[in-house]
């Protein structure tokens, strides 16, 4: 049967196809130590699911407005203005099926055939297909770990061309947990500006920073940048909200207007009971995200700890968000191979590095509890041990 050409060129996500493979192990009774989904092992809040529970209860059932309950858009557009600087109001915010629906939709909007998107690599392995999928040509530049995995403001520079239409911003990091200060933010929105490009800045972690880290939104910066920036972001991570399918995006109304046109025609609205969840989210005790954080600050510093004592790993130290990004390139493998032996051998999952643009490193997820990271982290061991 012939296909669109377009879906060709599109890999599968990595990511989920190596969850499956370890949930599929888990259901035949094979005990799985699982380091692959971004998903926090949390329960919802409990005041976030009794908000949803009683929008059932009173009929909050029907169609809604394609771009969002307007009293999600005009909370989500206070939290703007309060915690990030973002001069935003409601008909700035469309509210999306997950923060990875505003990214697709943004693109789609915006691209032609032909515009340049620079990603800077290791990057979260959906921006590239996002960029193919709307007919765009991904410039993905390589970072180093002497820089952070962080693109340096000359880097950003030599990569701009005529054709460049966007840059995408992701901080804290997925893969590698990484988080821009707020120094190297205006170093970079510096070149932005001079260059007339637009950003999307996907702060989907943005809660979740250890160590003093300070998470700065780029569209604070200053006016000329605020007009070039776009903000994705949502309730997934640090609310432990992942099912939920709740993201957003926040910038100038052209843009939001055209991807609720698009929207529109896609999946229309959210699942509205779903947003009022939401909306006790943002307006009720936040004392649970910093519960969580505090608990992945914990997690962070056992599987650290664990990994770098292991000879031929070197890990840097992540920042934000609940990733590890260990360098395994001294283990003569590469990270397809790698993750795949892990998890026949020692039957422990993770995500192979070349997902998110290196082959030389591992992704590996802490959102899970301790017992887990410590039983896995064994058999990580006798894993490298085996094959040194």
């Amino acid at each position: 049967m012939k296909l669109a050409a377009r879906i060709s060129q599109v890999t599968p996500s990595m990511t989920l196809a190596i969850a499956a493979k370890a949930k599929a192990l888990k259901a035949e009774g094979v005990d799985v130590c699982s380091f692959s989904a971004g998903e926090p092992d949390f329960e919802t809040p409990a005041h976030i699911k009794a908000a949803a529970k009683q929008a059932l209860d009173e009929g909050k059932t029907r169609y809604g407005p394609a771009a969002g309950e307007p009293e999600l858009r005009e909370a989500i557009a206070h939290k703007l203005q309060t915690e990030n600087l973002l001069c935003y109001s409601a008909e700035n915010v469309l509210v999306t099926n997950g923060g990875k629906q505003s990214i697709y939709n943004l693109m789609q909007v915006l691209l032609d055939p032909g515009d340049e998107v620079i990603i800077p690599a290791p990057y979260w392995l959906s921006y590239p297909e996002m960029v193919r999928l709307a007919g765009g040509t991904p410039i993905i530049v390589e970072t180093t770990l002497e820089s952070g995995y962080k693109i340096t403001p000359e880097q950003l520079r030599q990569a701009i061309t005529p054709k460049t239409r966007l840059f995408v911003l992701n901080s804290p990091s997925n893969p590698t947990g990484m988080v821009y200060t707020p120094e190297e933010i205006r170093a970079i929105a510096q070149v932005i500006v001079e260059a007339d490009l637009l950003v999307v800045s996907d702060e989907i972690y943005e809660k979740i920073c250890y160590d003093g880290a300070e998470h700065l939104s780029i569209g604070a910066v200053g006016p000329e940048i605020y007009e070039r920036t776009i903000t994705s972001s949502g309730f997934a991570k640090a609310y432990s909200m992942t099912g939920w399918r709740i993201g957003y995006l926040a910038g100038p109304p052209e843009i939001i207007r055209a991807t609720t046109t698009l929207q529109s025609h896609s999946t229309s609205n959210v699942c509205t009971f779903a947003q009022y969840g939401a909306i006790a989210a943002l307006k009720g005790p936040q004392d649970c995200v910093e519960e969580m954080r505090q608990a992945f600050a914990q997690r962070r510093q056992v599987m650290l700890a664990g990994l770098n004592a292991l000879e031929g790993v070197s890990c840097p130290e992540p920042k934000g968000a609940f990733y590890l990004f260990p360098d395994i390139s001294k283990l003569g493998m590469g990270s397809l191979e790698f993750c795949n032996r892990l998890l026949e051998e020692q039957q422990v999952a993770a995500i192979p590095g070349m997902a998110f643009g290196t082959d030389a490193n591992i992704r590996l997820s802490y959102a899970t509890d301790l017992p887990t990271i410590e039983k896995g982290l064994e058999r990580f061991e006798r894993f490298v041990r085996s094959h040194l």
